[in-house]
């Protein structure tokens, strides 16, 4: 009991231990919830993703044959040392980078003039947005095998065409660039669409203040895509070339289907790097070469994307400079 001026009053009632105690639970299990949240997708990652990656470069350290995958004779780097002076290496590396050019450049530049294009209110513009997305949904093998008919030699409906306008026909199939170049309009027909939605999503996320703006200024549509569209777009463009860029070191399937050969045609003109790790895996038998291959691949992909995340960050800089 106090005195005061209006009368006596309690002091308050230290806090329960039973209830502190329930209430430190409760705090805690809170704090816990998230991570019991995020527990399933660690696990599949673990056992998944970061376990077969580092089996991976455990058995490229040693030499493993798949008849046999229990014997096991330690090399160290000696299946390193061994791609890096197999000239069949080098060639499916330079046409990796050949056909990912051929392919990556052209199916982002026709994404963004696509996606600049249903940006503004045309009729069926749902109709032209879902139609984007169909060469994405059909599969590899059924485009593959379709475009390999149409670079046929002899009645390819591509040499027919040609032929109208003068050219002879040209051999898709065994010509260095012509196959590349065959491989790499079938991941332009199956990715642009893909890349056009990406890129039209971003363009719909920049405000429309800014191109009032720049129309009020006298800025032209063309001068409006250049300084306010693709400056909106840089985040969204470089989260495109990193991917393509990925797609293209991967590239398997294309040029598998397009003859039919392991080995990327006659003379390996058009052997990915994922077409020679399949072929020294599974054709020779070399797992632990065929490892080695892969942690390469893996390597040179973080090499691809640290570069184009470096190009991107020295841009930005320059620009904030510039304001």
């Amino acid at each position: 009991m106090t005195l005061t001026a209006s009368g006596p009053t309690t002091a308050p009632l230290p806090p329960s231990p039973a209830r502190s105690t329930g209430g430190t639970r409760r705090s805690r299990w809170a704090a816990f919830v998230p991570y019991a949240y995020l527990a399933p997708f660690f696990t599949l990652f673990a056992a998944f993703g970061l376990f077969p990656l580092l089996y991976t470069a455990f058995v490229s350290l040693y030499r493993v044959e798949l008849q046999t995958p229990g014997d096991m004779e330690w090399r160290g780097l000696g299946n390193y040392t061994a791609l890096l002076t197999d000239e069949f290496f080098w060639t499916a590396l330079r046409n990796t980078f050949t056909i990912g050019v051929l392919s990556t450049v052209p199916q982002l530049a026709m994404a963004l003039g696509l996606a600049h294009l249903l940006n503004y209110k045309l009729r069926g513009r749902t109709f032209f947005r879902t139609a984007m997305l169909l060469p994405y949904a059909t599969s590899v093998a059924a485009a593959t095998l379709v475009f390999a008919q149409l670079f046929g030699r002899d009645f390819g409906l591509v040499n027919y065409v040609l032929s109208l306008v003068g050219f002879g026909p040209v051999d898709w199939q065994n010509g260095t660039l012509a196959s590349q170049i065959a491989v790499s309009s079938i991941v332009v027909w199956r990715w642009t669409g893909y890349n056009a939605l990406i890129y039209l999503a971003g363009m719909q996320s920049i405000p429309t203040e800014l191109y009032e703006a720049a129309e009020m200024d006298g800025a032209s549509r063309w001068r409006q895509f250049l300084h306010v569209t693709l400056p909106g777009l840089r985040p969204t463009i470089v989260f495109t070339t990193v991917v393509s860029t990925i797609g293209a070191t991967q590239l398997f399937g294309e040029p598998l289907l397009f003859e039919g050969s392991v080995s990327g045609g006659i003379s390996h003109q058009y052997q990915t790097l994922g077409l020679y790790l399949y072929e020294q895996g599974w054709g020779f038998f070399h797992l632990g070469r065929a490892a080695a291959i892969a942690w390469l691949m893996f390597l040179l992909i973080l090499l691809l994307v640290g570069a184009n995340a470096l190009i991107a960050q020295r841009r930005s800089r320059r620009e904030e400079g510039r304001a």
